[in-house]
């Protein structure tokens, strides 16, 4: 696709996005804009479906909502609220060790640079992204697995790794399509653009798509 393609293909995904819940995080932030209950959200949803995560979240939340009473948990105490999410044992760890991290290092305030949250446990560049995007609402792009498949089966860009893709989306995509950028891709990707056979047939976007790397579709 055309470089100049991408704000017609981002009012396409918009528009076919209509018919489809929010994902967790655009639901968890017009409900209350807390970074820390959106950062702690975000390690609980890795490879954990929306609803499991929703419920451990809010089960959670009923505990501790803030680093400090956080940080006092006994991880025992955390897996039992966050379980069934995935891999709930060690994601128990890391919620108490961020906790401890953001109030000794911190002062309490959750960072708003992806440097600095990045240094936390359990916060890799995607958490760090849609923390700072949706939670601060300052510029960044999120790139997670469905935001990096769908920009290069889209013809957009050429590149390997998630890492990746958000440095050439840096330099190529316009600022105002940053903070909504992952939030539009995220629920496209999860019901229009899927992984495994993708539904191009019934696709708005597919006149722009070169389909790079799709084997079989619907």
């Amino acid at each position: 696709m055309r470089d100049d393609d991408i704000h017609i293909v981002l009012r396409l995904v918009k528009k076919s996005i209509r018919q489809w819940p929010a994902p967790l995080m655009e639901r968890l932030v017009n409900h209350e804009r807390d970074p820390f209950k959106i950062l702690v959200a975000c390690v609980l949803s890795l490879r954990t479906r929306d609803q499991t995560t929703e419920a451990a979240s809010s089960r959670l939340f009923s505990l501790s909502a803030d680093p400090f009473s956080m940080a006092d948990l006994a991880v025992k105490t955390i897996e039992k609220a966050i379980y069934p999410v995935g891999f709930f044992r060690t994601k128990a760890k890391q919620i108490q060790e961020l906790s401890r991290q953001i109030c000794h290092d911190f002062q309490g305030v959750v960072p708003n640079r992806v440097e600095d949250l990045v240094q936390l446990s359990g916060v890799g560049r995607k958490t760090a992204n849609l923390v700072r995007t949706v939670g601060f609402k300052k510029l960044g792009i999120c790139v997670d697995i469905h935001v990096h498949r769908i920009c290069n089966r889209l013809g957009y860009i050429k590149a390997k790794s998630p890492d990746e893709t958000e440095g050439v989306l840096r330099d190529k995509l316009p600022h105002k399509h940053w903070i909504p950028f992952n939030r539009l891709m995220v629920t496209f990707g999860q019901n229009q653009c899927t992984p495994v056979s993708p539904r191009c047939q019934s696709c708005l976007v597919s006149p722009y798509c070169q389909r790079v790397g799709v084997l079989t579709f619907r």
